[in-house]
């Protein structure tokens, strides 16, 4: 009995230390229609772009000696694509990973986690992607179960440096990303998409060299680590003409 009760504190605590923040809303966005072509090329300064709200990431996570520099995010859609982009301030660009699938978010990367049917709260789509422009697809389930076998196709990807990379005797700028992604990729969850549709998705931005490494990100996934992988915890996209 006595350790029936020492198990249960345990466990108590832990569910505690889970959760040592208040949890803030959870955020909400407007994905409007690109109202003119958007050419991928790691720039975001199409016109369209400009139309776009801002998502500036947040460091729910504090660590004295990680870097916390500005990230903006942007979505747009239209009749055959998802587009995300990121600006990202950086002073130090690094990335080591050069095969698709490889685990990039080891790398400068941002990251996109996406559930196209908010009716549950379980499976949901991750897109990690690199400073050099190599993403990592998978379908995850409850945050903990990540199936590469999952195969992204027709994603359309490109970065631009403002820097060098991987060479940290000078000082960066920064680096910035566009990305397209093809509904079809998100058909297996649900075939709901644009003007009248809300999904829920996070946003994420990992920046540093290990042991020295943030995670920014767009809502606060309340983990006593940094993760985005809180699917409960995505803010909603609204997808509006």
């Amino acid at each position: 009995m006595r350790m029936l009760v020492w198990l249960v504190v345990l466990l108590a605590a832990r569910v505690a230390m889970a959760q040592t923040r208040p949890a803030p809303p959870l955020p909400r966005y407007e994905v409007k229609r690109a109202t003119s072509p958007i050419i991928i090329d790691g720039k975001p300064d199409d016109a369209a772009w400009a139309a776009a709200g801002k998502i500036e990431l947040i460091f729910p996570w504090q660590s004295p000696n990680a870097p916390q520099q500005r990230t903006v995010a942007r979505l747009l859609w239209d009749d055959s694509y998802l587009y995300v982009s990121f600006e990202c301030e950086d002073a130090d660009i690094t990335a080591k990973f050069t095969q698709r699938d490889d685990p990039v978010d080891q790398d400068d990367s941002v990251l996109i986690l996406i559930n196209p049917n908010p009716s549950q709260a379980h499976a949901y789509i991750g897109l990690d992607m690199n400073v050099r422009a190599v993403y990592h697809g998978y379908l995850s389930v409850d945050g903990q179960y990540f199936y590469r076998q999952f195969n992204m196709r027709g994603v359309r990807l490109v970065t631009y440096i403002d820097g060098t990379l991987n060479q940290s005797d000078d000082k960066d700028r920064g680096w910035s990303l566009e990305v397209a992604v093809p509904w079809s990729n998100f058909e297996d969850l649900s075939r709901q998409h644009g003007a009248g549709t809300t999904w829920t998705a996070n946003l994420g931005r990992w920046d540093g060299v290990a042991p020295n490494r943030s995670l920014s990100i767009w809502s606060d996934s309340l983990l006593e680590k940094p993760s985005p992988h809180a699917p409960t915890r995505f803010g909603e996209l609204v997808f509006v003409k």
